[in-house]
């Protein structure tokens, strides 16, 4: 890729959450509009509700902006400490391609624009994609312990990975070929979920739960068999990459590439937010207000399956981002998907950084996979609901 037009895409990226914004304001502005000429509440009702969603709308803003600063902080931090003002300035100056200033450093540039910031924007890309994954999936089967790793959809996506590097001979430089043959594993997991698990899934939520732990462990010994059944010690190793989930060789194509499926994806889903309001309330609601229930699901198993089959072939697999992160959300923002699904991400990015620090720093010099770092994080909060849920339950009995 060329400079130009690596800069073209960078400046892409980060003007399309502008324009965005600014397009979800106009909107929000005309339906404010058409809800004062038409609604026959209270005014102080109406007042209140428009307060809060300010309120939520500012603390989405507050979680992006706080996304950034831990992003640009991250990329300093290393063997060799970095200032965030040193680390501006070298992105800038790529950005704009200006003319390096008298204290400009070599080293510096390499390891702020060759080495870490790749592997931050793939940061952002991952946690904002499997956080939104995440937010989907639980109002879809109406479970609040629901994501891509719990559910089995990574695993599937590891393995289909593991089938192409194993038994094609695929490279993990085919970044493309890696990501359909993870997509198609994603998508077969998810299937399977919601089949076996059935409708029923959503009356009892641990059933879901187990089948989507049985169907993941299912997928992961298969990769263990495609792995033991390999000539190749490089292919094994590679899938061994997919297991753990490392950011550590991330270069600027994928990342990019990962950065644009993630804006992709929160837009997509954003598009399905009254759909999925309806979804969390119940198929009958769903129907009630005209919405099918089949083609929201048939929607976003297709969406969650791509985004994170491409998410797997960049990085691996890192669990927990998707559970961790709605919860928090729904408590800081609501449960309104509008706001809560660029929320979602934007707690995402913000846990999946700062896992990124603690997995480059914990053990110097040696680098902890980012899927074990997750993986601590996110256990006790799966047993947390696990455990809060089983109170609920007895309570209710």
């Amino acid at each position: 890729m060329s400079n130009d037009a690596l800069r073209f895409a960078i400046l892409a990226v980060f003007q399309i959450p502008t324009a965005l914004s600014l397009l979800v304001l106009a909107f929000r502005r005309v339906l404010h509009f058409v809800f004062f000429r038409t609604s026959s509440l209270s005014t102080p009702h109406i007042d209140k509700l428009i307060a809060n969603h300010r309120r939520e709308a500012l603390h989405a803003f507050l979680l992006f902006c706080l996304a950034l600063v831990l992003g640009v902080i991250s990329i300093g931090i290393g063997p060799v400490y970095i200032d965030p003002l040193t680390v501006l300035n070298v992105v800038l100056q790529h950005v704009t391609d200006a003319a390096p200033g008298p204290d400009f450093s070599w080293a510096f540039d390499s390891i702020v624009w060759t080495s870490r910031a790749p592997r931050i924007v793939m940061a952002f890309a991952v946690g904002a994609t499997l956080a939104v994954c995440g937010t989907a999936i639980q109002s879809m089967v109406r479970n609040p312990l629901a994501d891509p790793f719990v559910l089995g959809i990574s695993s599937g996506a590891s393995t289909g990975a593991a089938f192409a590097i194993t038994v094609l001979g695929t490279t993990a430089s085919s970044a493309l070929t890696l990501s359909g043959f993870a997509f198609v594993g994603a998508l077969f997991a998810m299937m399977l979920v919601l089949v076996i698990g059935g409708r029923s899934g959503g009356n009892d939520p641990l059933r879901l739960i187990m089948v989507g732990i049985a169907i993941g462990y299912a997928l992961n010994a298969a990769t263990g068999f495609l792995i033991f059944a390999s000539d190749s010690p490089e292919a094994s190793r590679s899938v061994m990459f997919w297991m753990m989930g490392s950011l550590a060789n991330t270069h600027w194509e994928m990342a990019l590439a990962s950065i644009l499926v993630a804006i992709a994806t929160i837009f997509l889903l954003g598009i399905a937010a009254r759909h999925l309001d309806a979804m969390a309330s119940g198929d009958d609601t769903a129907l009630a207000i005209g919405i099918k229930p089949e083609r929201v699901r048939l929607y976003v198993m297709i969406i969650v399956s791509l985004s994170v089959g491409v998410m797997v072939a960049g990085s691996g697999i890192i669990g927990f981002v998707g559970l961790v992160s709605p919860h928090i959300g729904r408590m800081l923002i609501g449960s309104r998907h509008r706001i809560l699904i660029p929320a979602s991400a934007g707690i995402g990015v913000v846990f999946l950084v700062i896992a990124d620090i603690g997995a480059r720093t914990l053990f110097p010099p040696q680098e902890l996979a980012i899927g074990v770092v997750t993986g601590v994080t996110g256990a006790p909060f799966l047993i947390f609901l696990l455990s809060r849920m089983r109170r609920r339950f007895s309570a209710t009995s």
